[in-house]
């Protein structure tokens, strides 16, 4: 394996702060969004919200699980 330079270790960095915020951010905005759009729809007002924000917590946390272990292997 080749050694980073300064500059490559920054970047990489900065790459995986960018993966890790996207990984997080969308869900929890999609599915939240998502589920106060069904609770205006079906007049459940919060649950469809919180079942949203509960799920998109599964899921990023999956999500950023994997991406930590693959950061892991490969260090």
């Amino acid at each position: 394996m080749v050694p980073m330079n300064k500059n490559e270790k920054k970047w990489s960095v900065v790459s995986l702060a960018w993966e890790l915020g996207y990984l997080i951010t969308v869900p929890i905005v999609l599915l939240a969004f998502g589920g106060k759009i069904l609770d205006n729809k079906l007049n459940t007002s919060p649950w469809m919200l919180l079942a949203g924000i509960v799920i998109s917590i599964s899921i990023t946390s999956w999500l950023v699980y994997r991406k930590v272990n693959a950061v892991i292997k490969n260090t």
